[in-house]
This record gives C-alpha cells, structure tokens and sequence, in this order.
C-alpha cells in the first residue's frame, strides 16, 4: 500500500520570517486581536497572542475560552481584522 503524499510546507525566507516576528511582537505588545493564517489550517485562527514560547517555537492564542498553541513556521500571515 503506497503512502499518499503530504504537500510540504511553503519555504519562505529570512526576511519574511523577520517581518511575521515582528508584527507577531507588536500584536503581543499591543495586546491586539489578530487573524493568523495557518499552513494546514482550514481557516483562520482567530484571538489574542498572550505568549510567545521561544523554547517551543509556538504562538499561544486565546480564543474566548479556549487556548491555542500554533508553531511558529506555520504561519503563514498576520492580519488585524477589521470588526
């Protein structure tokens, strides 16, 4: 029985990682509600950043009651929601 292929995550480079750090840290900061698209993820993760785990590489959002961990290099944008 032959695997079926995972696609691979899109490769991007230093300077587009810098900038996705760099508004992910102002969003922390501001304590801003961000929408985050997720490589592999359906839809758009949606809440607030209120951690930022270097050890780990993941980004801890909190939806409502409920707490997500995305990792870092899955993510592929940052946008501020207008509503």
């Amino acid at each position: 029985m032959a695997k079926g292929k995972v696609a691979k995550r899109p490769t991007r480079d230093e300077f587009v990682l810098e900038e996705i750090g760099n508004q992910l840290t102002e969003a922390y900061q501001e304590k801003s509600v961000v929408e985050l698209t997720v490589w592999g993820v359906e839809e758009a993760v949606r809440g607030m950043i209120v951690k930022m785990d270097p050890r780990t590489g993941r980004v801890h959002v909190e939806q409502g009651e409920d707490m997500r961990k995305v990792p870092f290099m899955d993510i592929m944008a940052v946008n501020y929601p207008r509503d």
